[in-house]
């Protein structure tokens, strides 16, 4: 590395000449190639902004000047430049380098970013903040093309334009956000990106009339109308002038020195906000990438010479993803009332298959859970049965639509959650910890979870049937094998499942993907004498009250497990049915879930052990329970029953 050895930090950069830069971006997009070949990573996303990093800590004076990203999965090159090269083969690992931008990793990451759609409105709050404060700097704000449809993004902009304050706004335009772009707004860019011939025309003739002697700037101004006219009819950039942003555009974003005359272009605007379009290619520099869109975005280890995946010999079960798509394919193919929709996440939520195998009743809208979800009330108004695909925290910022336009109007749409729980290397932005607390507090929506991919199948079905809202929480990765051949079947609403019948001792009541763990904790618990119950809970809302209830009457320990928050969550159902009841007076009850803390990123399996959320956390933190009642003399004889 002729150059990228000897960068530290921007002050480094910025010491070089604007004719290195490109070979610096090439060094950089080479590390990247080689870390993410050894670890994984977001690796497409980050090879196409590769250039842009490199200019903008070259013509901003960070960290003075704020550097905005959005999502945050484009920034290992950032994150390289910013004195974290040497720990980039940390990313995404426990107690390693963040996936996404983290403000406690450093003082370059002035936003924390995992969600999309948010840069431009927290570059306009620090643009407002220095403006107040009578301070000096500039902030510049990064976004993809299909994070600026978002509906955030469009109410900052909103904005900027009417407060006309100094914010610069780079625009990476790839097309492609994980999947291609879709939606008007997309087609509006790749007509900009054919207009520039129109621009570079009405510029040459502002030129030559300016010119004229004597009288070239008043004919200029009196053209400038009869200009803006025509723009305002044929040029599409005119929509961003007329949103109040200056239009520098469009740039070769993996040109470097054209990126730095941009930007330093843009610097030079002191009157408002203004945007500065660049054109990039997602995973630009990465073996083969035209092959598969997904793949590439974010990958495991791979062959740097091929961009292929290092083969496994293990076989493993489909995923819940996997089983969730098929499953909707084999129903819409039954039934075509059933509609499938994702925002911007077809194959990592399964919607895929749908897309190609019912493409007239699938639709990806973009990264726009807010409208997929009242999208979807829409339709169930007429008689269909939408069933949006959403990963759990994406989910979050659909709240309220799945409120007031789903469960307050009774409508008959179901919501996948996908990757519920602790999902690993993308660590606090993506893990799917809240939606049990925030969803079950409202009627007309009922809330289940699967132990494996068969009941996964029996769910889908059942939540579809149900006349009314339904939500379904699923992990992850792959399932446990079961046989998956028969058709899905209807289970009754709110109806447990004993799985493993006790002596009374202890009751273990598991929600989801805890009931696996629990039934092997049961088993080693049997081991030891002690010979617990385990019931798979299926539902939150409604729970199997009854059973519920039997359980804390005629057993000393009641443990609920669940993978999400305690706070508002399964546990906290059982506990306020319970205290309704009458029950908890004589009754030790202890819930086993997620603490009031932030879940860092790292290998899942570590971080549920971490707290107790595995086989030996909830063998153990039962054993320990029986055992210190026992050991104050409290045997099953002397219990007090509650009836």
């Amino acid at each position: 590395m002729r150059f990228l050895s000897e960068i530290n930090s921007p002050a480094d950069l910025r010491q070089l000449r604007v004719e290195d830069l490109q070979e610096v971006a090439d060094e950089v997009r080479q590390f990247i190639i080689d870390t993410c070949s050894r670890v994984g990573g977001h690796t497409g996303a980050s090879l196409g902004a590769v250039e842009l990093a490199v200019a903008m800590h070259y013509v901003f004076d960070t960290p003075k000047d704020r550097l905005v990203w959005d999502v945050g999965h484009q920034a290992y090159a950032h994150k390289i430049l910013t004195g974290r090269r040497d720990r980039l083969h940390t990313i995404k690992q426990y107690e390693g380098l963040s996936g996404f931008l983290r403000r406690d990793e450093s003082e370059y990451d002035t936003f924390g970013a995992g969600h999309a759609s948010t840069s431009i409105s927290a570059a306009l709050g620090m643009a407002i903040a220095r403006d107040k404060k009578g301070e000096d700097f500039h902030v510049c704000a990064l976004i993809g093309d299909s994070s600026l449809a978002g509906g955030m993004a469009m109410e900052a902009i909103n904005q900027a334009g009417h407060l006309k304050s100094r914010l610069i706004v780079l625009l990476n335009d790839n097309e492609m956000s994980i999947a291609p772009a879709v939606g008007a707004l997309s087609r509006y860019l790749n007509r900009i990106k054919g207009a520039q011939s129109y621009q570079h025309l009405k510029e040459e003739i502002g030129d030559a009339l300016e010119s004229v002697p004597g009288f070239g700037h008043s004919l200029r101004r009196a053209a400038k109308s009869f200009k803006d006219a025509i723009a305002a009819a044929v040029l599409p950039g005119a929509l961003v002038n007329e949103l109040g942003f200056k239009y520098i555009g469009y740039v070769d974003g993996h040109n470097v020195p054209q990126l730095v005359r941009a930007l330093e272009e843009a610097k030079k605007v002191d009157d408002g906000p203004v945007i500065v379009h660049a054109l990039t290619t997602k995973g630009k520099g990465f073996p083969n990438p035209e092959k598969n869109y997904y793949a590439y975005h974010a990958t495991g280890p791979f062959d740097p010479k091929t961009g292929l995946p290092y083969k496994s010999n293990k076989v493993s079960p489909p995923t819940y993803t996997e089983v969730f798509g098929n499953t909707l394919c084999e129903l819409m193919g039954r039934d075509e009332s059933i509609v499938a929709m994702t925002a911007a996440m077809p194959d990592g939520t399964g919607i895929d298959k749908p897309l190609e195998k019912f493409p007239e009743r699938s639709f990806d809208v973009g990264i726009a859970e807010q409208h997929a979800v009242t999208f979807c009330a829409g339709m169930a108004c007429e008689g269909m049965k939408p069933v949006a695909a959403i990963y759990s925290t994406f989910l979050q910022r659909a709240f309220d639509q799945v409120i007031h336009d789903v469960c307050l109007q009774d409508l008959n749409v179901t919501i996948g959650m996908d990757r519920a729980g602790i999902v690993g290397a993308d660590g606090p932005t993506h893990h799917g910890l809240l939606d049990i607390s925030y969803l079950r507090g409202y009627p007309n929506i009922v809330l289940c979870a699967p132990k494996d991919e068969r009941e996964l199948r029996d769910m889908l079905l059942t939540s579809i049937e149900h006349p009314g809202a339904a939500a379904i929480r699923y992990p992850r990765g792959s399932g446990f094998g079961v046989d998956i051949s028969a058709p899905p079947e209807k289970l009754e609403i709110g109806r447990a499942e004993i799985l493993r019948e006790g002596n009374g001792e202890a009751a273990i009541i598991a929600y989801g993907s805890m009931v696996y763990p629990s039934m092997d904790a049961a088993e080693r618990l049997s081991k030891d004498g002690i010979d617990a119950t385990v019931v798979n809970a299926r539902w939150v809302k409604p729970l199997d009250e009854d059973l519920i209830c039997d359980l804390a009457r005629s057993n000393r320990v009641l443990v609920t497990v669940e993978e999400a928050y305690l706070a508002g969550g399964f546990g906290s159902a059982v506990m306020e049915l319970l205290e309704e009841r009458g029950l908890l007076g004589n009754l030790k009850l202890v819930r086993m879930g997620v603490p009031d803390r932030i879940i860092t990123h790292g290998d899942p399996k570590l971080l549920l052990a971490k707290y107790g959320l595995d086989a030996d956390g909830i063998y153990s933190r039962t054993r320990e329970l029986v055992e210190a009642l026992e050991n104050r003399g409290q045997s099953r004889k002397t219990l007090k029953v509650v009836k």
